[in-house]
């Protein structure tokens, strides 16, 4: 009986010695992560871009003046289009939906999508206005790059064969 008694808190011990290392791995897990997130991956991204095209400090602070002056403007139509997407999937559980009503919803999701389109547009025109040469050149691989890959979370998409 005594020997049953030292294998259970032993195995009670192990469990518990256990159990704190795994809580402080979870939370160190938790914490690099909440750094990573506050050290600004938008910052670190456009640092990335300005070595890459070596841009000048007011091409720096122009393009984020420009990059400020476009979110102020978008950020409401992202919130549009989110709200006019929802709605129109919402359309699916309404058994009364007429197809009129179907392409309306769509038309106002389109149309808030292409008003987005176009000011990213012209936002990226007016940001290549910024550079000459061979920083074009680099700027619009990025551009191109970029919206071929990005969803609009930030995810990477892969095309119909599943590469990227």
């Amino acid at each position: 009986m005594k020997s049953n008694n030292n294998i259970l808190r032993i195995a009670v011990a192990l469990l518990l010695i256990t159990n704190i290392a795994l809580v402080i791995f979870m939370l160190k897990g938790k914490e690099q992560q909440d750094n990573k997130r506050s050290s600004g991956a938008r910052g670190d991204t456009f640092e990335k871009m300005a070595k890459e095209l070596d841009m000048t400090e007011q091409q720096k602070k122009e393009h984020l003046q420009f990059r400020d002056e476009y979110f102020k403007i978008a950020r409401p139509l992202f919130d549009s289009v989110r709200s006019a997407k929802s709605a129109y999937f919402a359309l699916v559980k309404d058994s009364t939906a007429t197809d009129s009503m179907i392409n309306a919803y769509n038309k106002r999701h389109s149309d808030i999508q292409f008003t987005i389109d176009s000011l990213t547009f012209k936002h990226f025109n007016r940001v290549r206005a910024l550079y000459s040469g061979d920083q074009q050149k680099k700027y619009d691989e990025m551009v191109q790059k970029m919206m071929q890959k990005q969803n609009g979370r930030g995810n990477w998409k892969k095309d119909s064969t599943g590469k990227n």
